[in-house]
């Protein structure tokens, strides 16, 4: 049974809180893709006016997880695989050059999270959690981002993520996330022994192989 997990917002900031609740919903599949999305019905169930929705919806329209039909209609992106392999390709580059720039101010606490980002994805693929498993991967992967400290990764980063994570939650399987954890293990190796460039390498042929099997087993040739 489907949860209804959008819900009258009590904060100020309608507009964020809107973009944040849809975004989230659009990337776990819990609005799937080329569901009808009426801002109405959706102002009505958050209990604001339909103007932070629709603001909140063209935001999302810009980011690619929403698009507009002929007749003013509105529907979640469907999920496109030749769009997903060009964001596996720019995600596993950004990825590379934040963990560039983290090699050299890694400090053993920041091991320390990825280790425990680690253990905490594999925990959750054994319980068969598909949203934690890629949520906390995302975490493993953050340590870098923040080390390193540059915003604008991130940034670009924003755009490219959700449509990766929206098909690795409808491709996913457990062989391939312990393929992560094991890929991660040697990232983690590499960061303990200081070899810079392996773990440079290492991080970006996570995202590739990953890619690669998620966009093989959806594509239907």
């Amino acid at each position: 049974m489907k949860k209804d997990i959008i819900k009258p917002i009590k904060r100020l900031s309608f507009r964020d809180e809107v973009y944040q609740t849809l975004k989230k919903s659009i990337i776990t599949l819990e609005l799937h893709p080329e569901e009808r999305l009426n801002d109405k019905k959706l102002a009505e169930k958050f209990g604001i006016s339909r103007t932070p929705v629709r603001e909140a919806l063209k935001r999302l329209e810009d980011e690619g997880l929403v698009e507009s039909l002929p007749g003013s209609s509105t529907r979640v992106a469907p999920l496109k695989l030749e769009e997903a392999k060009h964001a596996f390709t720019v995600v596993a580059a950004l990825h590379a050059l934040a963990a560039r720039l983290a090699c050299p101010l890694l400090k053993e606490t920041d091991i320390e999270k990825l280790e425990f980002s680690n253990k905490t994805l594999r925990l959750a693929i054994e319980k068969g959690d598909v949203i934690k498993a890629v949520e906390t991967d995302g975490t493993f992967h953050k340590v870098f981002l923040d080390v390193a400290g540059n915003p604008e990764i991130v940034f670009a980063l924003e755009r490219s993520v959700p449509k990766i994570q929206r098909l690795e939650i409808s491709q996913f399987t457990t062989l391939k996330g312990l393929n992560s954890v094991e890929q991660h293990k040697q990232i983690i190796s590499a960061c303990k022994n200081r070899e810079y460039e392996i773990i440079v390498r290492l991080v970006e042929e996570n995202w590739l192989s990953l890619g690669e099997l998620l966009t093989q087993q959806a594509d239907p040739r």
